[in-house]
């Protein structure tokens, strides 16, 4: 079950994403046309504060032209540690960094056209250590009930398929084996 590349063509190369179209040759012998958005690795955490509440961002997104709440999340920087990246997108986004940054595992966001891996965290121990925000977010921070969560994805008050993500791990370490 591997495609075998043929032939690859960019046709767009931006800040954030670059795109190709591929022809490949299917494992049946078939030849078919791939459109792909390269995509650097990024970070989702779920932060927890002390009082059992989430901390979460809302920030409008122009693509779907609405202000989503959704867990911070950011792009690994070339070189940089997933781990260090998500204490420093914990930091520019909510204003606190993690005593406490735990690993719950990756996933890929849009696997049948974008290569963008996912490095999913839950975070406590917050403490407050606000590092400047990227110049071209406006963020609004908003604490939510870790007990709220399943209402809030069924009712369609969190939407974002990462925070959907990370949030159902969150709400479930408890009933995780420990490592």
């Amino acid at each position: 079950m591997k495609e075998t590349r043929l032939t690859s063509e960019s046709v767009f190369e931006g800040r954030v994403i670059q795109v190709r179209v591929d022809n490949v040759r299917l494992a049946n012998g078939r030849e078919a046309v791939r459109e792909v958005a390269d995509h650097a690795p990024a970070v989702v955490i779920a932060p927890i504060d002390a009082n059992g509440s989430l901390v979460l961002v809302r920030q409008y997104r122009y693509p779907v032209e609405e202000a989503l709440l959704e867990a911070p999340a950011g792009i690994v920087e070339p070189g940089e540690d997933p781990d260090d990246c998500a204490q420093r997108e914990l930091q520019e986004e909510t204003g606190y960094r993690a005593d406490d940054m735990r690993s719950l595992t990756g996933f890929w966001t849009s696997p049948g056209f974008c290569s963008e891996f996912m490095y999913a965290y839950v975070a406590r121990g917050l403490v407050p250590s606000r590092l400047e925000a990227d110049y071209d977010e406006d963020i609004e921070v908003e604490r939510v009930p870790l007990s709220e969560v399943h209402e809030m994805i069924r009712d369609g008050r969190i939407r974002d398929a990462k925070t959907i993500a990370v949030l159902l791990m969150a709400a479930h370490l408890d009933d995780r084996p420990q490592p």
